[in-house]
């Protein structure tokens, strides 16, 4: 007799209530996700000045001032053992002023800045700049480190 007072107040079956339901949590959790790109930021800030190494070369320095460059010029290196270099990727001097010719973005003033090793021959340096203005560009500049004062 005792039990059935109790299932009195359910409907007597022990089932629950109709009418009332949960409704699901649609919420996201962004915390794994701002953690995962926190974490991915620091790699990329860590690895992007590695990425950028160019060509070795031993410039020779000078007490000219720094130049501040707005664009990403075009840079063409010369080794202390006469190799060519459009940006990293070395080329034949005979190629030079097609692949000049080619890569024009904006017309004939970009800026094109020549990275000569100490040890390179002054002629070599000479007819790259020669080719350079045959190729048409007329804005060359020569890339040396600042001289330090002691």
């Amino acid at each position: 007799m005792g039990m059935s007072v109790g299932m009195a107040g359910r409907g007597g079956r022990g089932h629950r209530r109709r009418g009332r339901h949960h409704a699901m949590i649609s919420e996201i959790n962004v915390t794994p996700m701002v953690d995962v790109m926190l974490v991915l930021l620091i790699i990329f800030m860590v690895a992007a000045p590695m990425l950028t190494v160019g060509v070795p070369v031993d410039l020779p320095e000078t007490k000219a001032k720094a130049m501040n460059a707005d664009t990403q010029p075009i840079t063409i290196t010369i080794d202390g053992t006469g190799k060519i270099f459009l940006q990293e990727t070395e080329i034949p001097q005979e190629e030079l002023v097609a692949k000049l010719q080619a890569i024009s973005k904006t017309g004939y003033e970009e800026r094109i800045f020549i990275k000569g090793d100490k040890t390179t021959n002054y002629g070599t340096a000479m007819v790259v700049m020669g080719l350079i203005q045959a190729a048409g560009y007329k804005n060359i500049g020569l890339l040396t480190l600042q001289q330090q004062d002691q």
